[in-house]
């Protein structure tokens, strides 16, 4: 087998440096790796762990002996960067591929373009999401990134067999390998981690200085713990970091402040319903989200896969108690959105808690609303008025669900906002073209893929008009479709259908 590397640089032995020397040295992912940094101890520490074949104490030692299909990995702090690579520009061939490990890109790149006076084809920009609050050589671990993901940020002028030399070592210490443009990536990470870290570091910082600090880190629970541990994190790397990316951060870091003053807005004012949505959203988001990285269904499959349960019986006595018979699931699917569209709180018993009306519930809250449960069939459902939904955050996210889709089709080509809907595998092969033609004939402004199959593009503000429709063939789910639509349809709409539907 090929290896993807000839000889790897690693400069800085720090967590991530010493964890990607371990991993392509044990693994065999290159002929030698060598070790560059600026501490005696850290050097003894790499080759005593065997990390490194090779140690120096320059940067132009090691750089000067490194020829084409060599790779250099730059492992410092984000500040720190900038000079690296000052060094490094003289002493390399531009057959050298050049990476980095740094949490911020668009510094790094700016860094790059300063250095060589254009972006070097050589430089494929990285970001492995591994790490713990631990630090240095003595935290190094050979398998940090299995099954963790990196982030490259090639640019246009990136060589290719720069990119496919970094994608395969990150892949050969058993990284899954995203690509995405550098301020996408900073942005994302401004939210994800380096908000998050801000919070931790400030919150035990506030704390620290409170009279009762020792009680209160006495009797914290684990809630607290986990939260925090981040603030255990170097601090010279998390300054680098936040300097590096000050705007997305600050920008995220906005919106954040102006949640927080509705939370305290609500608290002082005694608002129960804002609270319960905060909180609402948020679980739920969670799970939602994590389903969906996860590829999991909403609901947990009690059987695994090729599993089979067998019952026998045999004749007993009589018995006796209550049955709940399980709901229905198109009125549980309506319930929720006509409760949605009211004005006022609406109480549903008997829900079905399966995957399809999850996902038209998960639905509506991210379009704003607030809903309760569902607890063993019992959603209490805080209605926003026909004109209260909200832009959602991103697409709307539908599972397997095909009622979900055309039915939200029809109530959201009305709204003022512009919306995607997307589903999973299965779904983004079922036709949506009957829902969307009579959508088209009232006016909006959707679109489907080119076979008429999701995702369903709707944009806003587009203004309906009520129309007569004749459904070609039975459908309770395009009748609704048209119906819904027509609730913000200037004049009558009416729907005729060759036989009776829901």
């Amino acid at each position: 087998m090929t290896k993807p590397v000839n000889r790897l640089l690693v400069v800085g032995l720090g967590l991530i440096g010493g964890s990607v020397a371990l991993a392509a040295r044990q693994r065999g992912l290159c002929d030698s790796v060598w070790g560059v940094s600026r501490s005696a101890a850290t050097l003894d520490k790499a080759e005593a762990r065997g990390a490194v074949d090779r140690c120096f104490a320059t940067l132009e030692e090691a750089a000067g002996q490194l020829r084409e299909g060599d790779l250099v990995i730059i492992c410092v702090p984000t500040l720190t960067l900038s000079a690296v690579l000052q060094r490094l520009q003289p002493q390399l061939d531009s057959g050298v591929t050049i990476t980095d490990a740094a949490s911020v890109k668009g510094s790094v790149v700016e860094a790059a373009i300063s250095c060589y006076g254009e972006m070097p084809p050589q430089f494929v920009p990285g970001h492995p999401i591994a790490g713990s609050e631990s630090s240095g050589m003595d935290a190094a671990d050979e398998g940090l990134f299995d099954d963790h993901r990196v982030i490259l940020t090639p640019l246009p002028e990136t060589g290719a067999a720069h990119l496919r030399r970094v994608t395969q070592l990150w892949q050969g210490v058993g990284a899954c390998i995203t690509q995405m443009p550098v301020a996408e990536h900073d942005e994302i990470l401004a939210a994800t981690s380096h908000l998050p870290h801000l919070l931790a570091f400030a919150l035990v910082d506030t704390l620290a200085g409170m009279r009762e600090n020792k009680e209160i880190f006495r009797y914290a629970a684990g809630g607290f713990r986990d939260f925090t541990r981040i603030a255990a994190s170097d601090p010279v790397m998390w300054r680098d970091i936040t300097l590096a990316n000050a705007n997305a951060i600050l920008g995220v870091l906005e919106k954040y402040s102006r949640d927080i003053d509705e939370l305290k807005r609500a608290i002082t004012s005694r608002n129960s319903e804002h609270l319960m949505g905060v909180f609402t959203r948020a679980r739920e988001a969670r799970n939602h989200f994590t389903a969906q990285l996860e590829k999991r269904a909403y609901m947990n499959d009690q059987l695994q896969t090729g599993e089979t349960i067998c019952y026998q019986t045999s004749p007993g006595g009589s018995m006796q108690g209550q049955v709940r018979v399980p709901g229905d699931k198109s009125i549980s699917h309506r319930a929720i959105m006509l409760g949605s569209l009211a004005v006022g709180v609406t109480q549903v018993h008997g829900f079905l808690e399966g995957e399809d009306s999850l996902a038209t519930l998960q639905a509506f809250r991210d379009l704003g609303v607030v809903i309760e449960g569902p607890r063993d069939g019992e959603v209490v459902i805080h209605g926003v008025g026909l004109a209260g939904l909200r832009p959602p955050p991103g697409p709307l996210y539908l599972g397997n669900s095909g009622t979900s889709m055309r039915l939200l089709a029809g109530l959201l080509a009305g709204q003022a906002f512009d919306v995607e809907l997307l589903g999973d595998e299965s779904l983004s092969k079922r036709p949506m073209g009957r829902v969307v033609e009579p959508l088209r004939q009232m006016g909006a402004d959707i679109q489907s893929e080119a076979d008429g199959v999701p995702p369903l593009r709707i944009k806003g503000s587009a203004p309906l008009q009520g129309i007569h429709y004749t459904l070609p063939v039975a459908s309770a789910q395009v009748k609704s479709c048209v119906l819904l639509a027509g609730l913000y349809a200037r004049g009558t709409t009416s729907v005729a259908e060759p036989a009776p539907t829901r």
